[in-house]
């Protein structure tokens, strides 16, 4: 197993911090092309509570994140520019081109990475990418969540998972680095379920994965599937047990990027557990030997 932390060191020779940029686009499980209202566990936010507004220029909200994070990071830090709401690539090829363009002239910018969706993934979208890596590295994060196609339907994704076989081989053809998103817990999956998921993502070549536990956020349609008691929420040991049997199927050179996620402590409903970050990181050191 390879942490994010160990990746970074070992391909740019220091610590990187991601930048977080929203643009202006949506989801087609949004705005009517293949749904609405997006994935039952997603906020208003799609995301990316934590990036600037997106009706700010890449260069100005670039240099808002670094200068949050500066004093932590300090001087021999480098910088991605993470594209993190909603989905990335869902919009023109010249706009996307446009803002990776923008991002890569940044100081402090070392890497890009788009978080997207499978199905948005144009041959005009792919050959952006490619000159993009032409011009620093790439990371492409793809929102799998299951490998159940009757989960992804219950949880409205609004793709079926051969799309994102095609979308993880397409991508490494142009060269970039793919994470696979992967939530366990959602409603309905048993613990082998799970570990399917795990298995044809690394089957399909992925190289790094972003676990998290299903949480529930306030105005999210799995906050009121929560209030009707059809959601069983992960105790934190319970959730760690079932990411230690995923990393054991994973290859040796596969990339833990993160071992859980942590909504908004201000939409958090459930699992409280997640919102004390220090109590989790010491716990992920202590457990994984990190």
């Amino acid at each position: 197993m390879i942490t994010a932390n160990k990746h970074f060191r070992d391909r740019f020779g220091h610590k990187m911090y991601k930048a977080s940029i929203s643009l202006n686009v949506t989801c087609p499980n949004r705005d009517g092309t293949k749904g609405t209202g997006g994935c039952i566990f997603c906020s208003e936010g799609g995301s990316g509570e934590f990036a600037s507004g997106c009706g700010e220029p890449v260069s100005l909200q670039i240099a808002k994140a670094i200068e949050r994070v500066k004093d932590k990071a300090g001087d021999d830090a480098g910088y991605i520019a993470y594209f993190q709401s909603f989905t990335s690539t869902y919009c023109s090829p010249d706009y996307l081109e446009d803002a990776l363009t923008e991002a890569s002239l940044c100081k402090g910018i070392e890497a890009v990475s788009v978080a997207t969706r499978p199905d948005c993934l144009s041959r005009g979208i792919l050959d952006v990418l490619e000159r993009q890596v032409a011009r620093m590295p790439l990371y492409v994060e793809l929102g799998l969540q299951t490998a159940n196609d009757k989960t992804a339907e219950f949880i409205n994704r609004c793709y079926r998972t051969s799309e994102y076989v095609e979308a993880v081989s397409a991508l490494k053809a142009v060269g970039a680095n793919v994470i696979t998103h992967i939530i366990f817990g959602l409603p309905g999956e048993t613990k082998e379920m799970m570990m399917d998921t795990v298995r044809l993502s690394s089957d399909s070549g992925s190289d790094g994965y972003k676990f998290t536990c299903l949480y529930v956020l306030k105005n999210t349609p799995v906050e009121k599937l929560f209030a009707a008691n059809k959601v069983e929420i992960l105790e934190m040991e319970e959730y760690f047990d079932i990411v230690e049997e995923a990393i054991g199927l994973l290859p040796d050179e596969a990339v833990i990027h993160r071992f859980t996620g942590d909504g908004p402590k201000k939409l958090l409903i459930a699992p409280i557990w997640t919102a004390n970050k220090r109590q989790v990181i010491n716990y992920i050191n202590r457990r994984f030997g990190l």
